[in-house]
């Protein structure tokens, strides 16, 4: 008797005379079941090559120009004077880290709860946004001078800062994803007889947190700078205080130690977030 084509292929595998048992793996299995090489090797490799060629643009640009080293030091002069002031560098480190944190949750804790207003309701959103564009457009340094003759020299006028440069894209990214919930699973949960509560925190909040995370990452960039501004303004700590000194002084090398100091900070605190993200949203990184 003729075995249908069909059971004759289940039986025999794949065309690449394999068993069904060891039928060939695909690609997004391949990555869901842990490590790409040629992907992970990528992604190591590209950042270590662009920061090599800046380096080197940047020591050709020294040369080529014959800058001097009190207007454009040296990458390794630079690199020196990161390591010989470390410990005053780490120390105010940390004092821009709590103000930028401060001001980062401080953003979150009242961005979060206003988007959701916002996305649940037409008249508030139109009341709203127009003054959160009007906040936004008001650069920060004209009303840092403000801040700092309200609330003194303190980190009172540095967590402003960074809570008012890292709240706009909070708010707006998370509205905007509290409105994209896809209709169909919105149906579904109805069909189900869940609650309006259920609902939100079930399908439109879950589907959502791509676009909050997409605002955490531009808020926390954008918080650092934030509570820098504050420290330029007026502050006895913290590496934006640092840079001003060493500026004044025209200790151009550790002043760029200190922006050093603060790219560490910043790509520490976005690859946090970036961690944050691929646990909470394990469905939506797979990569």
């Amino acid at each position: 008797m003729d075995v249908p084509r069909a059971t004759e292929d289940a039986v025999r595998g794949p065309v690449t005379g394999t068993s069904t048992g060891d039928a060939a793996e695909t690609p997004d299995q391949a990555r869901e079941r842990g490590f790409s090489l040629p992907a992970d090797l990528g992604r190591w490799t590209a950042p270590l090559v662009s920061a090599i060629l800046i380096v080197v643009l940047w020591q050709l640009l020294i040369v080529v120009a014959r800058l001097q080293p009190f207007v454009l030091p040296p990458p390794m002069t630079v690199w020196t004077a990161f390591q010989g002031n470390i410990t005053a560098l780490v120390a105010n480190a940390w004092v821009t880290l709590l103000e930028t944190l401060a001001g980062f949750f401080l953003s979150i804790a009242i961005a979060v709860p206003l988007a959701i207003l916002i996305s649940t309701s037409a008249p508030l959103r139109n009341g709203i946004y127009p003054f959160l564009l009007l906040g936004q457009s008001v650069p920060k340094q004209a009303i840092a001078p403000l801040l700092l003759l309200w609330l003194g020299y303190g980190d009172g006028p540095k967590v402003v800062l960074a809570f008012l440069t890292a709240f706009f894209p909070i708010v707006v990214n998370t509205a905007i994803g509290l409105q994209m919930t896809p209709p169909e699973m919105l149906d579904l949960g109805r069909l189900l007889s869940a609650s309006r509560w259920r609902l939100f925190a079930k399908v439109t909040f879950p589907a959502a947190m791509p676009y909050f995370f997409a605002g955490l990452k531009v808020a926390i960039s954008l918080a650092i700078v934030g509570a820098v501004i504050g420290e330029f303004i007026g502050a006895d700590r913290g590496l934006g205080q640092m840079i001003v000194v060493a500026t004044a002084n025209a200790q151009t090398p550790l002043a760029f130690a200190a922006i050093l100091m603060l790219s560490f900070l910043g790509i520490a605190l976005f690859g946090l977030i970036c961690l944050a993200e691929r646990i909470i949203c394990p469905w939506y990184n797979k990569g």
